[in-house]
């Protein structure tokens, strides 16, 4: 009896949205060369881009922060706000990574961002990080860096309102799920906050998802906006 063949995993969906041809004809070579990732739309502005995400349904948009028109960031908002498009993830391209709009986009929506400058792999990586729901920082990025933004205000600025807000629905998560928040946070991976609670990364994944469920929260990048901007953690000063 002949062994049934294994199915073959379905590509990862990208959408490539930057003003620059050349650079998004860099990118296509280097996703369609990965057997496990496909270019499957590329545009040239912002509105494209949603246009794009909503015919094309991609897992991951790579979207280039500045462009004329509708900008990356204006597009990132139109993507996050659309029900339809929930499951879509945006990781956002900056020409540096200290970039004063970084935090206005994981505000916006963005499950996180990578430096224009960054490694192949990096960015290989970072697509499939993102596809995978557990997106959170580029790997040139540290929690300081979300952490100094977050203080600052980076872009569009905590109002009081919107602290309040937070911290009113930080109400609804239990005890466990606020100190698992803390920790997603501080930038620990789901192993490492098992690691450090003593339980499985299977227990912690479901304290994840329902902190996010609660929260209203597209991914981590989001609980980790949430939990600065709601007062539940503070930068520590350098």
């Amino acid at each position: 009896m002949e062994d049934t063949p294994s199915p073959v995993p379905t590509p990862i969906r990208v959408l490539l949205a930057d003003d620059q041809a050349l650079l998004r004809s860099a990118f296509k070579v280097l996703v369609d060369s990965e057997p496990d990732m496909r270019v499957i739309g590329e545009a040239s502005d912002g509105a494209q881009a949603f246009e794009l995400a909503r015919t094309t349904r991609p897992d991951v948009v790579l979207m280039d922060i500045r462009m004329p028109g509708t900008d990356g960031l204006a597009a990132t908002r139109l993507i996050t706000a659309d029900p339809e498009l929930a499951d879509v993830r945006v990781v956002m391209l900056t020409t540096f990574e200290v970039d004063e709009y970084v935090a206005a986009a994981l505000r916006a929506g963005a499950s996180g961002f990578l430096g224009k400058g960054a490694e192949p792999e990096e960015l290989l990586n970072a697509i499939r990080v993102a596809a995978a729901g557990d997106a959170l920082l580029s790997p040139a990025a540290t929690k300081g860096l979300i952490a100094t933004f977050l203080a600052q205000g980076g872009g569009a600025g905590t109002t009081p309102a919107t602290g309040a807000a937070h911290a009113q629905r930080l109400a609804a998560l239990t005890g466990r799920e606020r100190e698992v928040l803390v920790l997603v946070a501080a930038g620990l991976s789901n192993d490492g906050i098992a690691r450090r609670l003593e339980v499985s990364p299977l227990t912690v994944k479901t304290h994840v998802n329902r902190a996010m469920s609660k929260l209203g929260a597209r991914d981590r990048a989001q609980l980790v906006v949430i939990a600065y901007e709601s007062g539940l953690v503070r930068p520590r000063a350098e």
